[in-house]
C-alpha cells in the first residue's frame, strides 16, 4: 500500500477518535466511510475504499501487521521500532526475511501494542517496560519499550500452528526419520522419560508435541508451560500455565510451584514445556520417584550440555544438595535426549538421540541416533535394561 494512504489513515483514525472516542458499535464501518467521504473527496472511489480499509485495520486491528497475521506462511512477527529507523521481519519456513510494510510513528505502534494486551489484563509503561504474554490462538507476545529498548517499542508475535503437527508431518518435511519415529513412539509407550534440546528456535516445542501424542488416550496428562503452546489431542489432558507477578509484586506463580501441585494432582504423565530454572529438581525428583515417562525440553547445544544444564539448573533450587545427590538424580531420572537443530536453510531436523548412561565420573551418554551428511545412521543399539521395556510395548 502507498506510503500516503498508510499515514492519512493513521490521521484518520486519529481525528476519529478525537471526534467520537474509540472506534465501535455497529456503526462503526459507517463512520469510517463517513469520514473519509469527507476529508478525501478528491480521491478516487478505488482509493476512497482502500483507505477506508485502512482506517479500519488501524482502528479495530493491528494496523500494517494485518497482511502479514493473515499470511499462513509467517511463523513469526517481529517489528523493530517505527518511523524512518522503523522495520518490520518475519520469519517463513526458518528463514528470516524483510518486509515492506513499516508503522509510520511510534504512536501508531503503541496504539497496536495496546490493541494486544489490552484484552489479555496486561499493559506496558516507563513502570512495566517489558511485558511477554499468550494470545487466546497460543501465539506468544513480547513487548519492549524504551528506556530498555534504545531505537523505539519492539513487538515480538511467535505464531503457533493451531493443533501442532503429527509425527507424520515431521517425518514429511524432514523433521523426524521414519525409523526414529518408530523408536520414539515405542520409548514414549514404554514409559521413557525423554528430554528434548536444541537452540532456540529450533522446534523442541514442535517436537515436544509430536512426542507427547504418542501418550497412550488412557493416561492423565499435565501440561505445565510458561506460556501454554502445548496442543495435545488425548481426551484427559490438564493444562497449566506460570504467572508473573502483577505490578505490585503479587500473585505470581511460578513453573517450580506448578510442578510440585502437579504431583497432587494424580498424573499419569508430566509434560513440562521447558526447564528453565529452579523447577529441574522439583521435574527430576518427580520423574526419579514414580512419574517416569515424562518429557520435557530445555536450551542446550548437545545431549551431554543438556544433562550439564539441568544439573546447573537443579543446583539453583538452593536446597544445599551435594553436586553428586543432584548427578545422581540425573542419571536416574532421564533415559534419553532428543536433539533438536535449526539448520542454515531453516529447516528444523532432529540430529541426535542419546540414552543416558552412568559412567565412573557419574553420567555419560550413548549416541543411538544420529544425523550425519543427511544420512541417518545407528550406531548403538538401546541397553538391555530399556530395550526390554521398548519390546514390550512395541
Amino acid at each position: 500500500m502507498h506510503f500516503d494512504l498508510e499515514r492519512a489513515a493513521a490521521e484518520l483514525r486519529d481525528r476519529l477518535v478525537r471526534e467520537a472516542g474509540e472506534p465501535g458499535g455497529s456503526d462503526a464501518g459507517a463512520r469510517i466511510s463517513a469520514l473519509v467521504g469527507r476529508e478525501a473527496g478528491l480521491l478516487s472511489a478505488a482509493e476512497r475504499e482502500s483507505l477506508a480499509a485502512l482506517v479500519a485495520e488501524h482502528s479495530f486491528g493491528l494496523g500494517p501487521l494485518e497482511p502479514l497475521l493473515a499470511d499462513p506462511s509467517v511463523d513469526e512477527v517481529m517489528v523493530n521500532g517505527a518511523g524512518s529507523g522503523g522495520s518490520v521481519w518475519v520469519e517463513r519456513h526458518g528463514r528470516i526475511e524483510a518486509t515492506d510494510v513499516a508503522f509510520g510513528s511510534v504512536a501508531e505502534l503503541r496504539h497496536a501494542i495496546e490493541r494486544i494486551l489490552a484484552p489479555l489484563g496486561r499493559r506496558v509503561d516507563e513502570a512495566e517496560p517489558l511485558v511477554d504474554a499468550r494470545l487466546d490462538d497460543g501465539s506468544r507476545v513480547n513487548v519492549v519499550i524504551p528506556p530498555l529498548a534504545l531505537d523505539g517499542p519492539v513487538l515480538t508475535i511467535r505464531r503457533f500452528r493451531r493443533g501442532g503437527f503429527a509425527p507424520d508431518e515431521l517425518v514429511a518435511n524432514g523433521t523426524l526419520d521414519a525409523g526414529l519415529r518408530d523408536l520414539l513412539r515405542a520409548c514414549v509407550r514404554a514409559r521413557l522419560t525423554v528430554l528434548v534440546s536444541g537452540g532456540t528456535g529450533s522446534g523442541k516445542t514442535t517436537t515436544l508435541s509430536a512426542l507427547a501424542s504418542f501418550i497412550p488416550d488412557a493416561e492423565r496428562i499435565v501440561t505445565i508451560e510458561d506460556a501454554a503452546e502445548l496442543r495435545l489431542v488425548q481426551p484427559h489432558v490438564v493444562r497449566l500455565e506460570a504467572r508473573p507477578a502483577s505490578l505490585e509484586g503479587r500473585g505470581e506463580v511460578t513453573i517450580r510451584r506448578l510442578v510440585r501441585n502437579a504431583l497432587r494432582m494424580r498424573p499419569d504423565r508430566i509434560v513440562v514445556g521447558e526447564v528453565r530454572g529452579a523447577e529441574a529438581l522439583d521435574m527430576l525428583s518427580a520423574m526419579a520417584s514414580g512419574h517416569d515417562g515424562s518429557l520435557s525440553t530445555v536450551h542446550a547445544g548437545s545431549p551431554e550440555e543438556a544433562l550439564r544444564r539441568v544439573e546447573t539448573l537443579a543446583l539453583m533450587a538452593d536446597v544445599a544438595l551435594p553436586h553428586a545427590a543432584i548427578r545422581d538424580q540425573v542419571a536416574s531420572a532421564i533415559d534419553l535426549v532428543v536433539q533438536q537443530r535449526r539448520e542454515p536453510s531453516g529447516r528444523r531436523r532432529v540430529v541426535a538421540v542419546s540414552e543416558v548412561v552412568r559412567t565412573a565420573g557419574g553420567i555419560g551418554t550413548r549416541e543411538l541416533f544420529a544425523l550425519r551428511d543427511g544420512r541417518a545412521t545407528w550406531p548403538e543399539p538401546l541397553s538391555s535394561s530399556l530395550a526390554a521395556r521398548v519390546d514390550a510395548a512395541r
